[in-house]
């Protein structure tokens, strides 16, 4: 084990014990048996620790994300992605806390978006989208953080683990539907996955002026 990997897995068993306060620079310093300077020049700062903290706390939720891969069907995706976050809430609850219970959008957070937006951009390109992908991306993960939360604020004996697929499907509810548009009336599903085809790869034969364009005006349809 290197020196940044004991500072990191000291800071990480901090973390575990007494939450984001026991973090501090000193006694991560004092429990690896390392100097402070040598944690400023790894890190930079305590910022730059705990950056670190998240990402080597958040390694194997991030590995069970991707290796989820690519079902035949992208809700029955956002299903299991979002039985992966509340599981992952709550049995590592210091390490949730650190990405979720703070302004700051640590890098490991920031993967664990993009992978949430990826999901449900598939969802809109097949039709089934309800809502832009970004306000769907937003209410998905308001949601699922508000489980956590709140079965974390609740006594383990107490907790009611049926609120984790009943909130599921709500939100499933609230942003899609069974099938994809085939009618006229469904124009705002229409624009939605058009939307979704601009960020594809390659994209879309179209000058950037021309995508932005056109990317305005569907958003303005699919309200």
């Amino acid at each position: 084990m290197d020196t940044r990997e004991r500072l990191v897995r000291a800071a990480a068993d901090l973390l575990i014990e007494g939450g984001k306060e026991a973090v501090s620079t000193r006694a991560v310093a004092a429990a690896a048996g390392v100097q402070a300077p040598t944690l400023y020049r790894l890190f930079g700062d305590k910022d730059g620790l705990l950056d670190a903290v998240a990402g080597f706390g958040f390694s194997g939720y991030l590995e069970s994300k991707h290796a989820m891969g690519v079902g035949g069907d992208p809700v029955d995706d956002l299903r299991g992605g979002w039985d992966l976050h509340i599981g992952f809430g709550l049995a590592r609850p210091a390490f949730y806390l650190l990405m979720y219970g703070e302004p700051r959008k640590r890098a490991a957070r920031l993967e664990a978006d993009a992978m949430l937006r990826e999901i449900i951009g598939r969802i809109a390109a097949a039709g089934r989208l309800t809502v832009p992908v970004e306000q769907a991306a937003q209410f998905v993960h308001a949601a699922g953080m508000g489980v956590v939360l709140a079965l974390l604020a609740t006594p383990e004996e107490d907790r009611d683990l049926g609120l984790i697929m009943f909130s599921r499907e709500q939100v499933i509810r609230a942003i899609t539907t069974d099938t994809a548009p085939d009618g006229p009336t469904d124009i705002p599903s229409r624009a939605i996955a058009l939307r979704a085809a601009l960020e594809e790869d390659p994209p879309l034969v179209l000058s950037p002026a021309e995508r932005v364009l056109l990317a305005e005006w569907l958003d303005r349809v699919a309200k």
